[in-house]
């Protein structure tokens, strides 16, 4: 019995084998090119992803928490200096001493506006009362300032007549002290809300005027004259060119002026308004009473927090043209 010995390939008798890469049709890959995947680890891939947060929330979360941890760590420095007796709490009391007694320190607010009026009875209702005009003088005073600063900043640019008559009293007066002027801002309008949004408004005003004409000056000339070949007017390049160009700036400038505002609002109702904020911290003062000091003080940082944030919402709002962010990293 004789066996067949197998045939080597390409010896006659047989059919030639060709090679892989001529053979045809789409060629399979390599098994280690195409790895398996686990069942759970497809089924983990196609399952749709959670929502998370935006970058906006985010960025606002982190803000707030970081207030949080300054503020905190300020409160506890001071009351770490109260511990070790390195302050007079008579004098400088922490802030667990003036915040633990609010219903008794409310009572020297009062719901009254007027000057002289018999005493109505403190209580929250009264704190806001008093908080509502404070931040009503501070934002009739901005709002004022502002339009017109703006109103005679872009007449000084424009008109030649009008800057060579008004720019130099406006830089003559401009350097004068906010709190010069409440003995003038009382001769003219006597005791009440005038005087301190007076105050508000020589704040703001001369600030807004020289900055409103440096603005309309640095606005590129590329942007009118490609307003001119469209047809533009002078009054549509204002309007809608140039304004535009120069608001950013103009907001930069009034938040600038903001916390001087408060200050300036707090010694015109200490003197010469008679109401409001200012007025209980002068009353305080007179009276040795460091508590109420200090919580009043901190009512007001609280209001010109309050009012920086809410101008930054207008600016965002009005300004939607601006993307946030924009300038140097951070």
């Amino acid at each position: 019995m004789t066996m067949n010995a197998p045939v080597p390939a390409g010896t006659a008798g047989s059919a030639p084998i060709a090679p892989a890469a001529t053979l045809p049709g789409p060629t399979a890959p390599a098994a280690s090119a195409m790895p398996v995947a686990a069942p759970d680890a497809v089924i983990a891939a196609a399952a749709p992803k959670p929502a998370g947060l935006s970058p906006a929330t985010r960025r606002h979360l982190a803000a707030i928490g970081w207030g949080f941890v300054s503020i905190g760590l300020f409160a506890g420095l001071w009351e770490l200096l109260w511990y070790f007796e390195f302050v007079n709490p008579l004098l400088l009391p922490p802030p667990h001493l003036f915040l633990q007694d609010i219903p008794g320190t409310l009572k020297y607010f009062d719901r009254s506006n007027k000057i002289g009026s018999v005493g109505s009875g403190g209580g929250l209702q009264a704190l806001l009362i008093t908080m509502g005009w404070t931040t009503f003088r501070v934002f009739v005073g901005l709002t004022l300032g502002f339009v017109l600063g703006t109103a005679v900043g872009a007449l000084i640019h424009y008109v030649k007549m009008f800057r060579n008559l008004v720019l130099p009293t406006v830089l003559l007066l401009a350097p004068i002290s906010p709190v010069a002027w409440l003995p003038v801002a009382i001769f003219v309008f006597g005791i009440g809300d005038v005087p301190a949004i007076f105050l508000v408004f020589i704040t703001v005003f001369f600030a807004i005027v020289l900055s409103t004409g440096a603005q309309i000056a640095s606005v590129p000339k590329t942007y009118i004259h490609v307003a001119r070949i469209m047809g533009a007017t002078d009054r549509q390049t204002f309007w809608r060119v140039i304004l535009p160009a120069i608001l950013p700036s103009l907001f930069m400038t009034i938040r600038l002026n903001l916390f001087g505002a408060w200050m300036v609002v707090l010694i015109a109702e200490a003197v010469g308004v008679g109401t409001g904020l200012g007025q209980i911290t002068s009353m305080a003062r007179a009276t040795f009473n460091a508590k109420l000091v200090f919580f009043t003080m901190a009512i007001i940082g609280v209001l010109g927090f309050l009012s920086d944030w809410a101008l930054r919402q207008v600016q965002a709002k009005m300004l939607w043209w601006v993307a946030p962010g924009q300038g140097a990293s951070r």
